[in-house]
């Protein structure tokens, strides 16, 4: 009887034949969490009641912590290291004794990063250029080699979710063919571009990185930045969730293909985090929304992780918390762990 009462509270129509389930945006909007009630088969509490006793929100990682001397002497690559993640990444890194180079096709943020790197008295070199070219992953990995030496760990980090470049105004009407869309009117710009970015350029970046670590004989570790997306489905986002379904396979078979070098490869499946990539894949769903297109389908039934919605603020996930788990999938403490993804969702997946 519940499940009967539950849809006819969302309003939705049951289809015949073959069956199926239909929700206007309206609908789907009356349909988060917070609209179910608080019985015994919704929510045990309202994450909006702040009279709730004992009520807490979950504090983040400070922004400014590091473990010093933790990766004295290794040389790490971050890709997409100009801002987000990557800039987080490789400024901690830095205060941690590494060397790191930096790869970016923003170049002068990411060598203003370089630049407040070595103010701190950390060491760091750029490269500008896009990993969907193989030659600038070769070229990251001879970098690295000729100014430091060698090679130790690489954080693949850069990604896109559209085929607008990062700074690049939004103008959604004169740009749907390189924007989130539902498939059937997904543009093969959008698609290639994605797909060239995540898949070939994490692909591209292993290749070398691994096959420098084989080379020196003295292992390694390495994180991919996959998703949420590359173990969920989500619409209107089609090559970006194709991609990270890729990225989690490369992982896997990475590390097998590594393993027998003392060469580790994980990733992390990070949710909804507060970086500028993420900032403008919102405006871009925004501006979808005010010219009248149909929705994307993003976000239509769930669109917080369990920490979020708890989360009196409705925060996301900072850099700073993904980034802590990069770092530790990166160090010897983690020695133990290969061909893993760990879930940096806040609970999205669980919940």
């Amino acid at each position: 009887m519940f499940r009967r009462d539950l849809l006819k509270s969302f309003g939705v129509a049951a289809a015949g034949g073959a069956g199926g389930l239909t929700l206007t945006q309206a609908q789907a909007e009356e349909a988060e969490p917070l609209s179910l009630g608080f019985g015994p088969y919704a929510a045990p509490w309202n994450p909006a009641d702040a009279a709730i006793p004992g009520r807490q929100n979950v504090v983040p990682v400070s922004d400014d912590y590091f473990i010093p001397g933790r990766f004295e002497g290794k040389t790490v690559i971050v890709t997409g290291s100009a801002r987000g993640m990557g800039e987080v990444a490789a400024r901690r890194l830095a205060r941690e004794g590494a060397n790191v180079v930096g790869v970016d096709i923003l170049e002068d943020l990411g060598a203003s990063v370089v630049d407040k790197i070595t103010a701190e008295g950390g060491n760091a070199v750029f490269l500008g250029g896009d990993i969907a070219e193989d030659s600038v992953c070769a070229e990251m990995v001879r970098l690295a080699v000729d100014t430091y030496g060698g090679l130790d760990g690489a954080i693949n980090n850069a990604g896109v979710m559209d085929a607008l470049f990062p700074d690049e105004p939004i103008d959604y009407v004169n740009q749907t063919d390189r924007v989130m869309a539902r498939i059937d009117e997904a543009g093969d710009e959008y698609w290639d571009r994605v797909i060239k970015v995540n898949v070939y350029g994490t692909f591209y970046s292993l290749r070398h990185e691994i096959g420098q670590m084989i080379e020196q004989g003295r292992g390694g570790s390495i994180v991919n930045v996959a998703c949420v997306a590359g173990i969920r489905g989500f619409g209107g986002t089609v090559p970006y969730v194709a991609s990270k379904h890729a990225v989690q396979g490369l992982t896997k078979t990475a590390a097998i293909d590594a393993a027998a070098y003392g060469i580790r490869v994980n990733s992390v499946g990070m949710g909804t985090t507060v970086t500028p990539m993420f900032e403008r894949a919102f405006q871009i769903i925004d501006q979808r929304r005010a010219t009248g297109y149909a929705d994307t389908g993003i976000g239509l039934y769930k669109s917080m992780s369990l920490l979020q919605y708890s989360d009196q603020a409705k925060r996301g996930s900072t850099s700073a918390e993904q980034v802590a788990i990069m770092l530790f999938l990166l160090s010897q403490e983690a020695s133990n762990i290969t061909g893993s993804t760990y879930n940096t969702d806040g609970g999205f997946t669980i919940f």
